[in-house]
């Protein structure tokens, strides 16, 4: 008898395998509710119950983080500045779809979340990039009741590790982790590229750079520069600006372009408009230039547009390349490589599309 219950003991229990086989998972995983547990970039534990179905990402590139791992899958709102205009922002130039969603708060850097708006929508997570103060993330969590993640640009964006945790943690809590690994493998590769074509290049060769007109809170003219310039660092390249021992961006005296005269002009595009009106104003002073002299000034994409289109910044890198040192990339066509990142990163080749607005990669002339 007692040889019998346990034969059928031990039945009752295969079947309950085979089942749960059937189900596709094991009992840990099959209560919806159980959810996952992250830490974020501001380094806050925050947990998501069940699957995500709904999302919205908010504040300066979390939407173009997002995009880059989920397209527009489940997204159920997005920032004014989104739909207002496409231009310079490649994600939105990918997705005009994203203009159909709900207006979920004005967007922007100097605009405060829209607890309301994002409570109309009933996402399941917020991704979000606008907590500068730990107490702001929190306190929007509390105000909506839903999981804020905060994301990260790091301190240079382009190639910052802080960007390839970002963009694993929307992968884990959209489950897309291959895609982000994916994505984040891409970006290591053409770092990992660019080095290898110039870390080599001897010192006494290379051309001295100066990027002038780059943006930052809007567009600038020719004293607008960066130091320990990200683009520049990829490819060994010399930068002028880096002899103030300043980082990131800053605006120089004219002077002091004269002073450094580079071999090299590279004018970003966003404020290309504004170096060619001061020329008109002040031939004399581009002329005393010997990059102007010897028409070695060249148009980069504008990257910069609430905060770092990365795609357009490694696109701009492999043009960058290209222009100082020609050999190391005599195989590089920037114009397809362009296409190529925007192809990989956001699912349609954009680089024309981006000339329209921005004009192409070129050498140029101010007058």
């Amino acid at each position: 008898m007692v040889k019998k219950v346990l034969i059928g003991l031990l039945a009752l229990m295969l079947v309950g395998t085979a089942l749960l086989a059937g189900c596709g998972g094991s009992p840990d995983n099959l209560d919806e509710n159980v959810g996952i547990t992250i830490t974020d970039m501001a380094n806050r534990t925050v947990t998501i119950k069940g699957p995500v179905e709904r999302a919205v990402a908010i504040g300066p590139g979390a939407l173009r983080l997002y995009t880059y791992i989920n397209g527009t899958d489940k997204l159920v709102g997005v920032e004014q500045i989104e739909v207002d205009s496409a231009v310079g922002r490649p994600y939105d130039l990918a997705h005009p779809e994203l203009a159909d969603l709900p207006v979920i708060g004005q967007g922007g850097p100097q605009n405060v979340p829209d607890p309301e708006k994002i409570l109309a929508v009933s996402p399941d997570v917020i991704f979000s990039t606008y907590g500068e103060e730990l107490a702001d993330i929190d306190n929007l969590q509390a105000q909506t009741g839903i999981p804020v993640v905060e994301l990260s640009y790091g301190e240079v964006a382009v190639f910052d590790p802080a960007v390839y945790d970002s963009l694993k943690l929307i992968g884990q809590i959209m489950n897309k982790e291959q895609r982000a690994q994916e994505v984040v493998d891409y970006m290591l590769g053409c770092h990992a590229d660019l080095n290898r074509r110039t870390q080599d290049i001897p010192e006494q060769d290379k051309p001295r750079v100066y990027i002038g007109a780059l943006g930052s809170r809007g567009s600038h003219g020719i004293e607008s520069t960066r130091g320990n310039n990200t683009l520049l660092n990829a490819i060994n390249a010399v930068n002028v600006a880096d002899e103030t021992g300043r980082t990131g961006s800053f605006m120089i005296d004219k002077e002091k372009l004269l002073a450094w005269d580079p071999d090299i002009l590279i004018i970003d595009a966003g404020g290309l408009a504004m170096v060619q009106e001061d020329y008109k104003k002040n031939p004399g002073f581009y002329r005393a230039l010997t990059a102007v002299k010897n028409g070695r000034i060249y148009r980069q994409l504008p990257y910069n547009y609430y905060t770092t289109n990365l795609d357009t910044a490694m696109a701009d890198a492999y043009f960058l390349g290209k222009t100082i040192y020609p050999e190391s990339f005599a195989d590089i066509d920037p114009a397809a490589k362009a296409d190529e990142i925007y192809s990989f990163l956001l699912g349609k080749p954009l680089y024309q599309r981006m000339c329209q607005d921005f004009g192409e990669f070129a050498q140029i002339r101010l007058d």
